[in-house]
């Protein structure tokens, strides 16, 4: 029986041995193999790649593994995590050895992390490698591998030494600004100056290291500014600062192979050229020309003075590669004045000219100088002066301020006042030969006041007296022109006295004719119409005339018509007494009829009707009306009568009524007739 338990726990133990080789490994980790014992050990590798003793290449990934127990451990480690933007490093244990020219391991053919025995296989270097982690989730055995990140570090630690070299590497990497990408907007107006780390040294006298891998279509060497560190080295890149620049962009870099130092743009500004004085390059052909002896001038990419300056603008120049030297093509002020300065600041340390005069007086004359450089000749005063103030103040300063003093010397200080434009006309004439000899164009030279220094007051003396000179000339000057004016001032009073006098003899003349006209007018019009009077009577008097001659003339053919005027008035007296009777409703016969004398013997105190019958019967009887006279008619009268009647005949026989002109009786005036038998009549 005791046996028999003994079996049984035998049994037990070899089945919980056994199930001990059972292996869990999650889908967030990965397991790392090490085999302890086994029938060969690992020889000059870290990896047993053969099923020797030691760490295995391959990884286990999540699930149930099944492993010998007690030969095999699992080492679980999580996965390798690279967050979005940042970059991972990768430290490998084992491999080929680095070269003496390596820094850091090539990745070439070796460039998958995740397959240990195939990046061993394909000639794998150990150490930090070139190729980097971008972002992404990766299964690397970290006993082969060390990938350090900015969040941490994942790695297996084997030793403490091995611990602190990782931790070393990680602080260089941090230093450097290693995890993030190097980025570069385009609003900061910088370029990035790479240093690469790796690769052959440069060549005895050369400082920067040019440019290479920069062809797109050759895939074996364009490295896409130093992302791709193994294609930079396939294309004979040199280790230290690169000729080449990095502009606006973002940029992978492994700060272990290179760094990035970021420098400022190149702007030319409006007015300006660059002149580019090159660090790096080959020898290029003097493009000066044989006439220039101050030195050379190179094409564009050759060490030296380039000859073709750089237009305003902005160039991704790498100023460790050479100097711009900005030169102003607009016109430069040079004052000679201590206390002013031009907008250039090149006339700094410029003051103004001290002179001794003909007549032994000191002054310091103020002076102010234009210039031109010409934007093709910028090259030419840099390769000969090295800019633009070296040239003010070693070679213009000196020889415009000689030039000056010798002009003072031969003039008193009065003429050297006075005849300040003539020596500017001068030495603007023979001072711009000397510039042209410089390469410079004068513009032109403006001369000020001289004034004193210090305790010298002979100078202000000199001028007091000439201000009191001009002064007292400007007087007589000015008392000449009062004088004219006064006389021009009396001329002009009389004149107006004149003029107004004459206005006032002209408003009479004028009021005189007019009043004369007016006179005449009047006259005239007295005349007019005294005459149109006259002649409005005499057509009056004639009309009354005419009409009343008409109306006898009518009136003689009606009693003509009648038999004899007293047969006309019985006529006219019987048709109004008719008109009355019939008017005034009188009987004409009286009903009653009262008589004094019986009848008898008649009386005047007969009715309306006796009397009638009376002036009929003495008409029938040939007896006279009583009071009827006969008179003679006046000759004019008469002669008005005859007019009258060959106007009447001329008119009837006419055509149409019209009187001819020729026959139309001629007016003269008549007196009106006073007594007219018609009028009688």
């Amino acid at each position: 029986m005791p046996l028999t338990y003994l079996y049984y726990a035998l049994g037990v133990i070899v089945v919980l041995f056994l199930l001990s080789g059972i292996r869990f490994i999650p889908n967030n980790r990965v397991g790392i193999v090490e085999k302890r014992f086994g029938g060969r050990s690992v020889k000059g590798r870290f990896i047993a790649l053969h099923g020797e003793a030691g760490y295995q290449p391959d990884l286990l990934r999540g699930g149930l593994h099944y492993l010998i127990p007690i030969q095999y451990a699992v080492h679980t480690s999580p996965l390798v995590t690279i967050a979005q933007g940042k970059i991972g490093y990768i430290f490998a244990r084992d491999g080929e050895p680095l070269s003496a020219m390596q820094v850091l391991a090539t990745n070439v053919t070796a460039n998958d992390f995740q397959d240990v025995a195939a990046f061993l296989n394909n000639g794998g270097q150990r150490g930090p490698q070139r190729q980097i982690l971008r972002e992404g989730t990766y299964a690397i055995n970290l006993a082969q591998f060390v990938v350090i990140t900015e969040e941490q570090v994942y790695y297996m630690p084997l030793s403490r030494e091995d611990q602190n070299v990782i931790q070393n590497m990680r602080a260089v990497i941090a230093e450097r600004k290693g995890f993030t990408p190097v980025v570069i907007k385009d609003s900061d107006d910088q370029l990035g100056v790479v240093t690469v780390h790796d690769g052959p040294s440069l060549a005895s006298g050369d400082i920067i290291a040019p440019v290479v891998g920069a062809d797109v279509n050759n895939p074996q060497t364009y490295h896409n500014n130093f992302q791709m560190p193994d294609r930079f080295i396939a294309a004979n890149g040199l280790r230290g600062r690169q000729l080449q620049v990095l502009v606006e962009g973002t940029y992978y870099l492994n700060r272990l192979f290179a760094t990035v130092e970021m420098i400022p743009k190149t702007v030319i500004e409006v007015g300006y050229v660059g002149v580019v004085v090159s660090y790096t390059g080959g020898e290029g052909v003097d493009l000066s020309g044989t006439d220039y002896r101050h030195g050379e001038l190179v094409g564009t990419g050759n060490r030296g003075v380039w000859s073709e300056p750089l237009l305003p603008g902005k160039y991704a120049f790498n100023t460790y590669a050479g100097k711009v030297v900005s030169v102003p093509t607009t016109n430069i002020i040079l004052k000679w004045i201590k206390s002013e300065i031009g907008s250039h600041h090149f006339d700094e340390n410029l003051s103004e000219v001290s002179l001794i005069t003909k007549d032994a007086f000191e002054p310091s004359l103020p002076l102010s100088v234009v210039i031109h450089i010409d934007y093709q000749k910028a090259p030419l005063v840099v390769q000969r002066f090295g800019d633009v103030k070296k040239l003010v103040e070693q070679t213009l300063d000196p020889m415009v301020s000689a030039y000056f003093k010798n002009i003072g010397q031969t003039r008193t200080l009065i003429q050297l006042i006075q005849e300040r434009n003539e020596i500017q006309n001068i030495s603007s004439k023979e001072m711009k030969e000397k510039f042209e000899h410089y390469n410079l164009e004068l513009e032109e030279v403006l001369i000020g006041t001289p004034t004193t220094t210090g305790e010298d007051k002979q100078i202000e003396i000199i001028l007091n007296q000439l201000r009191s000179r001009q002064i007292a000339v400007e007087q007589i000057e000015t008392y000449q022109k009062q004088q004219t004016a006064a006389v021009k001032e009396r001329e002009l009073r009389e004149a107006q006295a004149r003029t107004e006098q004459q206005r006032n003899i002209t408003e009479s003349e004028l009021s005189i004719t007019v009043q004369s006209n007016q006179g005449k007018a009047e006259y005239q019009r007295a005349l007019q119409q005294a005459a149109q009077i006259k002649t409005l009577a005499q057509a009056d008097a004639e009309r009354i005339a005419r009409t009343g001659i008409a109306q006898a003339i009518a009136t003689e053919e009606q009693v003509a018509a009648y038999g004899g005027p007293q047969f006309q008035v019985t006529q006219q007296v019987m048709n109004r007494f008719a008109e009355a009777v019939q008017q005034s409703r009188v009987d004409v016969v009286p009903r009653v009829v009262i008589s004094g004398n019986n009848g008898e013997g008649g009386s005047s105190n007969g009715s309306v009707m006796e009397g009638l019958l009376t002036l009929l019967l003495s008409d029938k009887l040939n007896l006279a009306v009583a009071g009827e006279t006969s008179k003679e008619r006046s000759k004019d009268a008469e002669a008005l009568r005859n007019d009258i009647r060959k106007s009447m005949k001329a008119f009837d026989a006419a055509p149409g009524g019209d009187v001819p002109a020729a026959e139309k009786p001629v007016e003269k005036p008549v007196e009106k007739p006073t007594d007219k038998p018609a009028d009688k009549a």
